[in-house]
């Protein structure tokens, strides 16, 4: 059995981790998955996290599953509020399915 879900997936500077797990946390969401990011953007090329001086300006992949959109949409919303002007990021959202259905999201 499967059941339909949201994705939302940030990237954005790992400094915010903290912060934006906040955000998360208090929207309801049930968990998330954090990975190492790199690429490039409007931004310019950022490290992929690999050994440097400081990892503090490193970027981060943060994958969320919601029940629903709306959830979804209240967390990217108050995330690029409160940083997306002085930092580096982007979100978007997917549909997904989740396969282990009768996993709490």
């Amino acid at each position: 059995m499967t059941q339909q879900a949201s994705k939302l997936v940030i990237v954005t500077e790992k400094l915010l981790l903290k912060k934006i797990a906040k955000i998360i946390d208090a929207a309801g969401a049930t968990g998330y998955t954090v990975v190492a990011a790199g690429g490039k953007g409007s931004r310019n090329v950022r490290s992929s996290g690999q050994p440097t001086v400081s990892d503090s300006y490193s970027n981060i992949k943060i994958e969320v599953l919601t029940a629903n959109r709306d959830m979804a949409l209240k967390i990217s919303d108050e995330v690029a509020d409160q940083f997306f002007d002085d930092y580096s990021g982007i979100t978007y959202l997917c549909d997904a399915e989740i396969l282990r259905a009768h996993s709490r999201f």
